[in-house]
């Protein structure tokens, strides 16, 4: 793991922007999770439930984030992440995905930092925050 000293609370991840989600995608993501609920992928289902349209699985947006994280740091520095579902990312959304630096520690050894994430859709709606973990590198 190398040191990484210039990154500080702050620090901001470059956006991970997405295509609009398509119902391939959700098709797609549905066989590769095995989350097959069909409020997913079947109009007729969400249209019963009193929704327009289907939806993206929310692991699909919790994905998305991790491939932010890794983007932007090998995944064995990763220490801990989570997330929490605020809102629906419909059909045809296309949600950006940004992080920020909101702390810096020295914990077992090593530097620390918390990462706020959150993925937004064009229109400004937050469908998923959460909050990781990353080592930076050996304490100073």
């Amino acid at each position: 793991m190398s040191a990484s000293p210039s990154i500080d609370v702050g620090t901001e991840l470059a956006p991970l922007e997405l295509p609009p989600l398509n119902r391939t995608t959700l098709a797609l993501f549905a066989g590769a999770s095995g989350d097959h609920n069909p409020i997913h992928i079947d109009i007729d289902v969400a249209r019963s439930a009193g929704l327009d349209d289907v939806f993206a699985h929310g692991m699909l947006s919790t994905a998305y984030l991790g491939r932010l994280l890794t983007r932007w740091l090998p995944q064995q520095q990763l220490r801990s992440f989570q997330v929490r579902f605020v809102a629906i990312t419909p059909v045809h959304g296309q949600p950006t995905c940004t992080g920020r630096v909101a702390e810096v520690a020295e914990v077992d050894g090593e530097r620390r930092a918390k990462i706020e994430l959150e993925a937004r859709l064009a229109d400004g709606t937050v469908t998923l925050s959460g909050v990781a973990t990353v080592a930076l590198g050996a304490a100073r």
